[in-house]
């Protein structure tokens, strides 16, 4: 499905958020590179650092731990007990002071284990810090750095965007985890990777006055395992031609979660992008590759595409998987100039699209439906957005089908014109989850309830109720009297029932395993039952194409 026509021109303004927001703001034409000239906002204290541990807790998966060679040196440094000199021992018990010095003194293979408190200017470190190849810098990877505080920032000329100011910079085959990084200099970044390949896994980028981390030149971090939260600018900023994996990481409250510029072509994976201005801005020529991140309750916008970017967002081959949903604005909007996106295999609702995007839905294997009998039906539902399995991956075919659950199935199915008024039912309140998708049902002529005006949400629908439902929803009428004689069991079926099952019939709506002549009219429907009739009905209504099957019933 594409979807064209933007309501809102790209001369419209991207705001950064700080603690207050910056006064400035960009059009959506500016790329990655203009970002950078935006700074201000309001300086947090390092003391402040930790201060969103407690609201970040339930978003934070158990993470792994870094390996260090069993060969490596360690360097123990303590700012309030340590002393910086060739001629201290430097154990554990008599630690060095500063990792300005440690890092003087480390060696490819060296590991600097910090030890919990902050360091600062005050405590003797010279910004930047710059962690030099094969060394890995080491706090509390445990807590991802809650009492491991590094906090400051120094002048840094970068070969691809002149003057920083920066917390630390990390060179080839370096590591950095365990530790809270934070920057509140005017225009202040925390962690600055340009051309090299390290890996900053289990920290907190929190409170800096604009980037947690910025990725430029040809650089190929892994970037995994992070939390982002109260940046100024943005999360992550990656510019140029850098690529790398940025996987496992929780973005929140932090202005732009990602923004991707240049030609840069990173990996996006495993992410939580929640509660930031936007989610992940593209620009400029950017191609990202996005897959199975959750980016929802962004402030205005899931993802942005601006100037020439195309992100991937899922192919035919590999499917995109990402949940993007519940975004103030739009959860997809396509602001380039002349670019289609396309996007396979996603959870995205298709009326918060803004701009020309493919959307596919991509083929859903559920394991617990593989060599099932109804696995063609649920797959091709499931593929269509109509119906959805659970968490574990699985889809549970044999459960049963509540009355409000197969009124929001059939909403979804058929989207229904209303044809009657809205009916209050006495035990379906307005704050009751399926409360739309009933009154969408009923009004479509798809559901109807009981005497007493009650609708029993919550009561396990039975297979008759289920094709009545569909033939009167579809308006389908019988005209052959001896359709219901095909069922061995045609005694069963409630006198109400029997016209529409008999046109349910007639039209092929009605699948029966495993044996096509026994209808079993008042046993409880499965969700495989249900998957079946409705497809069978989409197909009645040419909205889907015929899957063949041996449980289809067909009159002679």
């Amino acid at each position: 499905m594409t979807h064209q026509g933007s309501h809102i021109h790209q001369s419209t303004i991207f705001r950064l958020l700080c603690a207050k927001r910056f006064a400035s703001a960009l059009p959506f034409r500016a790329g990655l590179t203009a970002l950078l000239v935006v700074a201000g906002g309001a300086t947090v204290l390092p003391t402040e650092a930790n201060a969103s541990f407690s609201k970040l807790k339930e978003v934070i998966s158990p993470s792994l731990t870094a390996q260090v060679p069993a060969s490596a040196t360690i360097i123990y440094v303590n700012p309030a007990t340590g002393t910086d000199s060739t001629s201290a021992a430097n154990t554990e018990a008599a630690p060095y002071k500063t990792i300005t010095y440690a890092l003087s003194q480390a060696e490819p293979n060296t590991v600097i284990q910090l030890a919990a408190g902050n360091y600062t200017s005050e405590t003797g470190e010279v910004f930047p810090l710059v962690i030099k190849q094969g060394v890995t810098l080491r706090g509390d990877e445990s807590t991802k750095g809650k009492t491991t505080l590094i906090s400051g920032g120094g002048r840094y000329i970068s070969p691809t965007f002149a003057r920083q100011d920066v917390t630390l910079r990390a060179e080839k085959d370096s590591t950095i985890t365990g530790t809270t990084i934070t920057n509140t200099n005017t225009r202040g970044t925390a962690l600055w990777i340009e051309s090299t390949n390290p890996t900053v896994k289990n920290n907190t980028f929190t409170n800096s006055n604009r980037d947690g981390v910025f990725v430029t030149g040809t650089a190929a971090p892994k970037i995994e395992d992070n939390v982002f939260t109260k940046n100024g600018g943005n999360g992550i900023s990656v510019a140029r031609s850098a690529q790398g994996e940025i996987r496992n990481n929780v973005f929140q409250d932090t202005g732009f979660g990602l923004a991707i510029g240049g030609t840069s072509e990173p990996l996006v994976a495993k992410n939580q992008i929640i509660q930031n201005a936007d989610g992940v801005l593209v620009s400029d020529s950017a191609r990202p590759v996005l897959r199975d991140n959750l980016i929802e309750k962004n402030k205005r916008d899931g993802v942005v595409a601006t100037v020439n970017a195309q992100p991937d967002l899922g192919s035919t081959e590999s499917q995109g998987k990402n949940i993007i949903r519940s975004n103030g604005r739009y959860d997809v909007y396509n602001a380039t100039r002349k670019n289609t996106l396309v996007a396979v295999g996603n959870e995205v609702d298709t009326k918060r699209i803004s701009g020309k995007v493919d959307v596919v839905a991509g083929q859903i294997a559920f394991q617990d439906v593989q060599g099932y009998w109804a696995q063609p039906y649920i797959e091709a539902l499931a593929a269509k957005n109509v119906i959805a399995g659970f968490p574990d991956g699985t889809f549970k075919p044999d459960q049963p089908v509540t009355r409000a659950q197969f009124a929001a199935i059939v909403s979804k199915a058929f989207a229904p014109t209303p044809q009657r008024k809205t009916l209050e039912f006495s035990d379906v309140s307005r704050n009751f989850w399926g409360y739309q998708a009933i009154q969408s049902a009923y009004r479509g002529g798809f559901v109807a309830g009981y005497p007493g005006g009650v609708f029993q949400p919550q009561q396990e629908i039975p297979r008759v109720q289920v094709l009545v439902s569909l033939a009167n929803g579809l308006s389908l009428r019988a005209d052959n009297p001896t359709a219901l004689s095909i069922y061995a069991d045609a005694s069963q079926i409630p006198k109400y029932a029997t016209a529409p099952v008999a046109a349910a019939t007639q039209r092929q709506l009605v699948v029966n395993y495993p044996t096509p002549s026994q209808l079993n009219p008042n046993r409880e429907a499965t969700r495989a039952e249900v998957a079946a009739f409705v497809y069978q009905a989409l197909v009645n209504a040419g909205r889907a194409q015929a899957i063949k099957s041996p449980y289809v019933v067909s009159l002679p």
